[in-house]
């Protein structure tokens, strides 16, 4: 069993001999008074496909310290043999009395065998809020097709694309908008393990309106009333307006369904 320093503990499993493994022991936290003693058993495969597998895990935790827990959690993280996480799973203490012990099982998918994991409190007794660490942030590029669409997250408008944000771990809903486009949105999920977010490029898809060129280089986003060889009436925003002929350069109409008979 190997131990880093912090908050963040990790744990190698090794191959099984003759003779059963005996539960390795994590101490949490890995330095000063130790508030809960993890004892893990091994990982027990119970279905898999393809390279999926879906493990249990029996856990006994102690609390030692001298004060009741009535609430911690702490994330369960899986890694390959490249340090490639590839699954996780969850702990959860509840109500846990001083010199209490809980003993429970928990499921952990994977995308593999787990040689190594990490745990790591997620949620923990306000005495204890001093362990856990800030929270932490990744950069992330969002993009569009076409860019200028206006980027929500979770309702919260973040800028225009492209746009650089800063989001916490977890997972994340993105709406984007642009005039004269359908609007969309997109799920996205960083992991603590992340040192980038690195890019997500949406498509905005079929435009909603017509569309119309001028040969100034601006272009509106509309609804084509009519065009005559010398006129065009073209409704912005509820409004029409008037465009001599000789002022448009191009014009792109979006597929509409047929008026029933």
């Amino acid at each position: 069993m190997f131990v880093r320093p912090g908050n963040v503990i990790t744990v190698t499993f090794r191959k099984r001999h003759a003779r059963e493994a005996p539960p390795r022991v994590i101490l949490w936290p890995s330095a000063g008074t130790t508030v809960i003693r993890f004892s893990l058993g091994k990982l027990k495969e119970i279905s898999s496909f393809n390279k999926q597998r879906r493990y249990t895990i029996d856990i006994m935790a102690e609390n030692l310290w001298g004060k009741a827990i009535h609430k911690a959690d702490f994330s369960l993280y899986l890694f390959g043999k490249n340090k490639i996480r590839i699954g996780d799973g969850w702990i959860s203490l509840s109500d846990v009395a001083p010199g209490g012990i809980l003993k429970f099982q928990i499921a952990a998918e994977a995308s593999g065998i787990p040689v190594t994991t990490l745990l790591s409190p997620r949620t923990l007794p306000p005495e204890l809020q001093s362990y856990l660490a800030p929270p932490q942030t990744v950069a992330t590029t969002i993009n569009s097709v076409p860019q200028g669409a206006t980027v929500k997250i979770y309702g919260v408008e973040v800028g225009v694309t492209p746009k650089v944000v800063r989001v916490i771990p977890g997972k994340h809903m993105l709406e984007f908008s642009k005039s004269g486009f359908n609007s969309g949105r997109f799920p996205l999920e960083i992991t603590s393990d992340d040192a980038s977010g690195g890019s997500v490029s949406y498509e905005l898809g079929t435009s909603a309106h017509d569309t119309v060129e001028l040969r100034d280089g601006s272009v509106l986003s509309g609804d084509l009333e009519s065009v005559s060889g010398t006129e065009v009436f073209v409704k912005v925003g509820g409004t029409v307006q008037r465009f001599d002929r000789n002022q448009v350069k191009r014009i792109a109409l979006v597929t509409r369904a047929s008026m029933p008979q």
